[in-house]
């Protein structure tokens, strides 16, 4: 399992990386493996206000279809279409295949998101 030290992560397997207000969203790579190989990601709509917990899409794939949840609030500045047409790539580069950008509205909500080293400890307490 791969994980980036300078991401953000969440209790659902997300993760978040910061440019400036910027914040990109994807799933991590213990996500995509345990959903195995994923055939369709849903895309929010762009503009949409979304609050940090929410549900903003679904990934598909060809075990399960599983929510998408927002680590942090904010408003909708990009959706990854790539996506659309290539959903694999999220099993392929799971780190660089992030599904949305948010504006994000308040940072002060990244300090509620685990670090690469808690992450860590957080997926190995789960499969057990």
């Amino acid at each position: 399992m791969k994980v980036l030290e300078e991401l953000y992560y969440s209790n659902e397997h997300e993760w978040v990386r910061v440019e400036g207000k910027k914040a990109y969203i994807g799933i991590t790579d213990y996500a995509q493996h345990a959903l195995g190989d994923i055939v369709y990601v849903e895309m929010p709509e762009l503009g949409e206000e979304i609050e940090g917990g929410d549900v903003f899409g679904a990934i598909e794939s060809v075990k399960a279809a599983s929510d998408v949840f927002s680590p942090v609030s904010g408003k909708i500045v990009e959706i990854n279409e790539e996506l659309e047409n290539s959903p694999e790539l999220v099993n392929e580069k799971p780190y660089e295949s992030w599904i949305l950008a948010l504006e994000m509205s308040d940072e002060s909500e990244l300090k509620n998101l685990m670090n690469s080293k808690a992450y860590k400890e957080f997926c190995e307490n789960e499969d057990h």
